[in-house]
């Protein structure tokens, strides 16, 4: 197969690649180390990479992707259960990690290899094929032990050359961003995603409105983020002129990983004139659909299917929905070569992830409007309510309610309900804890904006709701305890 980063020996060797915080790689420098780590890992069957936000992470995936060997990312805040399950499942010979870095229990029984960020070592020739392992990424599963996506090469080129073609993404461009690197959102499209155009990326280390304006006043011209980020963003520009400058600069401004809220997308805007644009994608799959540079960014859509991804939304029953109304519900499928081979070790949960047809059930719940793009409603597990006849979807009662100035964040669950089959329940962090919304007002309120049916049956106060290391609402933990 071609190169997965021909800019490695293509580029002036001065051409700046990657910089965490101070420290920093010029292309040479960086296919010098990533030789190194080829050379030390080569032949083994897959590598364990402990994921900091550091240069020696982005060295150590380069590294082992330049050998032909899987490389298997570890969230270094990962418990000891988990760590030790995913280790045992995956079998690494080796673990990767930065001079310095202090291991947990879990991992210290595997041989250990300090990634050198000075070392060198010859580029050497690609000779893995586009179905061999590239990563194996683990699941957060809701149920059970987080299971292994095989994810092989191709699905890296396919999923960031088609993202080349909506984002008009170039060497030209210079990505900054803040995100965890054990993930497929800031390794894959953050890092990898900047070395295969041959552009440059900046990593903040921490995430920061601050450290984003910085470096978007200092040449960058895109920015990734998950909702919370740009939620941390929205509430700093008012009294931030410089941040809502530095914004208006960048080229693209792109979220990911949840749905960002309408109301964050329209301040944002409001300040900056510019619109962020989102995307759609899993572990399982990498990216499946996106708003293009070049197309109309709708606040609450993640725009149309990429180059090379079939998607469809089907019933409960199995038959597609035809209707591109905005309004009939169903289930995402696709299929493409972005997608994974399989769950390692788990022909069970590989075979019941697709249908015959070889499409991917994604268990996302979405509309399409008549023009294609798609909006996304909630998972089909947790976001999916049933009441009254109708199917609903959490994710624009959840937009309509932070439209409500009382209202700080929230989240919108189902719970039982003997009349209805299910109640709409809004889970309400409130803006002033002294006088949180109330049920008649915040009824009201999205019952004026939706539709009667969608109105909550239950207001619930919160101080604050869970979220994962994405920003995700953890639904499944609310109301526990």
């Amino acid at each position: 197969m071609s190169s997965l980063f021909p800019a490695l020996t293509e580029h002036p060797a001065g051409r700046p690649a990657l910089r965490f915080g101070a420290r920093s790689l010029t292309y040479a420098e960086l296919a010098a180390a990533a030789g190194a780590v080829a050379a030390r890992v080569r032949g083994a069957d897959r590598v364990a990479v402990w994921a900091t936000p550091a240069l020696e992470t982005a060295v150590a995936v380069v590294g082992t992707l330049l050998a032909g060997v899987a490389a298997v990312p570890l969230n270094p805040r990962s418990g000891e259960k988990e760590l030790r399950h995913i280790l045992s499942d995956s079998a690494p010979t080796l673990l990767l990690a930065a001079p310095g870095d202090e291991l947990p229990a879990a991992v210290r029984e595997l041989d250990r290899a300090d990634v050198d960020v000075r070392a060198a070592g010859p580029v050497p020739e690609e000779r893995a094929g586009d179905g061999d392992p590239a990563l194996i990424v683990y699941t957060s599963g809701t149920t059970g032990p987080p299971k292994g996506a095989v994810l092989p090469r191709r699905a890296l080129a396919t999923t960031l050359d088609a993202l080349a073609d909506a984002w008009r993404w170039t060497g030209d461009d210079v990505l900054v961003h803040g995100l965890p690197l054990f993930h497929v959102h800031g390794l894959v499209l953050g890092v990898l995603g900047p070395l295969r155009r041959g552009g440059a990326l900046r990593h903040l280390g921490r995430f920061s409105p601050e450290g984003v304006a910085r470096e978007l006043n200092e040449g960058a011209t895109m920015l990734f983020g998950v909702p919370t980020m740009y939620h941390r963003i929205a509430e700093a520009l008012p009294g931030d002129p410089e941040l809502a400058k530095a914004l208006g600069r960048a080229r693209l401004l792109v979220s990911g990983s949840a749905a960002l809220p309408v109301h964050d997308h329209e301040r944002i805007a409001a300040a900056t004139g510019r619109r962020v644009i989102e995307r759609y994608g899993m572990t399982e799959t990498l990216m499946n659909t996106s708003v293009r540079a070049d197309g109309e960014p709708r606040a609450g859509t993640v725009g149309v299917p990429l180059p090379g991804v079939e998607l469809r939304l089907v019933e409960e029953d199995g038959t597609e929905v035809t209707a591109y109304d905005g309004e009939t519900v169903g289930e995402i499928q696709v299929r493409g070569p972005n997608l994974f081979t399989a769950y390692l070790n788990r022909p069970d949960a590989t075979a019941a992830a697709f249908t015959a047809d070889g499409f991917f059930r994604t268990g996302d719940m979405a509309v399409r409007d008549p023009d294609g793009y798609v909006r996304i409603v909630g998972r089909k597990a947790t976001d999916l309510i049933k009441s009254g006849g109708y199917k609903i979807g959490a994710g624009e009662i959840e937009n309509a309610l932070l439209e409500h100035p009382g209202v700080r964040e929230a989240a919108v669950t189902g719970e039982p309900d003997a009349d209805l089959g299910e109640r709409i329940v809004a889970w309400v962090v409130p803006a002033d804890p002294a006088r949180p919304p109330g049920l008649e007002e915040l009824a009201g309120h999205v019952a004026r904006r939706l539709a009667p049916h969608k109105r909550p049956r239950v207001v619930r106060h919160l101080d604050a709701l869970p979220r994962n290391d994405m920003g995700k609402v953890m639904k499944r933990e609310l109301g526990r305890g």
